[in-house]
C-alpha cells in the first residue's frame, strides 16, 4: 500500500478522533485486503511528527495513544474560542492531587495525616469527577478504607505517557507551575506541581515502588481551603467548591 495514501490515513484518523489512538487502533483501520508493511504505521507516524515540526499543532504520544494537540506558545490564542472560565482549583485540591499521584495506593486517612488537615469529600468528589483518580482497592486493615490512584485520564492530561515521567520530587517548587489550565482561585494563590503541562480512562495507572515509599514535602496547616478547620464530619458536609 502506498505509503503517503497511509499516512494520510493515519493523519485523518487522528484528527477525527475524540480521544487519543492506539497503534491496535490505527492497524484495524486497514483490513486484510489492504496488507501493511511491518512498520508501516511507525513509519506514518514519524512523517506526521516531522511534518507538524513548523505547525501549530504537534503529535504526541500519551498514555493513552496517539493524538495532535495544539503547541503551548499559540494555546494562549487558540484557548479564546471556548467562552467558558477555566476551572479554578483551591490549593488543597493540588495538594491532594499531588499525594495521590506521588504516594499511590494511598488512603483519605494517609493524605489527610500528611497534609495535617481534614481532607474535604468534595475534593475528592472533584478528581474522580474529572477522572484524574479513582479507588483501585481497598487497605486490608479495619474500615478497608478506599485506595486511591490515578488513570490514564489523568497521564493524558498533563501529556505523560507514564508516571515515570512525573518529574521528581526534588524538583517539585510551585504546584501553580503545573499547568496553565489549572489556575488557583485568586484567594488560594499558593505552591503546586511544576513542569509540563498536569484527557476515556479505563484502565488504573498504578505507581511504581519508588513513587508508593517517596515523601512528599508538603506545607501543613497553611492551607486556606475553607473547610481544612472543620471536623471531619463537618468538612464531609461542607458546600461544594467552586468549578468552572
Amino acid at each position: 500500500m502506498d505509503p503517503a495514501l497511509i499516512q494520510r490515513i493515519v493523519e485523518a484518523a487522528l484528527l477525527a478522533s475524540s480521544r487519543p489512538l492506539t497503534l491496535a487502533d490505527l492497524q484495524s483501520l486497514f483490513t486484510l485486503d489492504e496488507p501493511l508493511a511491518p512498520g508501516a504505521i511507525e513509519t506514518a507516524l514519524d512523517a506526521l511528527r516531522r511534518d507538524s515540526a513548523e505547525r501549530g499543532v504537534e503529535l504526541v504520544e500519551v498514555a493513552s495513544g496517539f493524538r495532535f494537540q495544539v503547541r503551548t506558545e499559540v494555546h494562549p490564542w487558540v484557548a479564546r474560542l471556548w467562552a467558558e472560565r477555566p476551572q479554578r482549583y483551591t490549593r488543597a485540591t493540588l495538594e491532594t492531587l499531588a499525594l495521590i499521584a506521588y504516594r499511590q495506593p494511598i488512603t483519605r486517612g494517609e493524605i489527610e495525616q500528611i497534609r495535617g488537615v481534614t481532607v474535604s469529600s468534595n475534593i475528592i468528589k472533584s478528581l474522580e469527577e474529572r477522572e484524574w483518580i479513582r479507588t483501585i482497592g481497598h487497605r486490608d486493615v479495619p474500615g478497608r478504607p478506599a485506595l486511591l490512584g490515578t488513570t490514564k485520564t489523568f497521564l493524558d492530561y498533563f501529556n505523560l505517557k507514564s508516571l515515570d515521567e512525573l518529574p521528581p520530587l526534588s524538583e517539585l517548587r510551585d504546584l501553580a507551575e503545573l499547568e496553565p489550565q489549572l489556575p488557583f482561585e485568586p484567594e488560594h494563590a499558593a505552591p503546586a506541581l511544576p513542569g509540563a503541562s498536569f484527557q476515556d480512562a479505563t484502565d488504573v495507572v498504578i505507581a511504581p515502588e519508588v513513587i508508593t515509599t517517596a515523601a512528599v514535602d508538603l506545607p501543613d496547616h497553611t492551607d486556606t481551603d475553607p473547610t481544612d478547620s472543620l471536623p471531619m464530619d463537618a468538612a464531609d458536609d461542607a458546600a461544594p467548591e467552586h468549578t468552572a
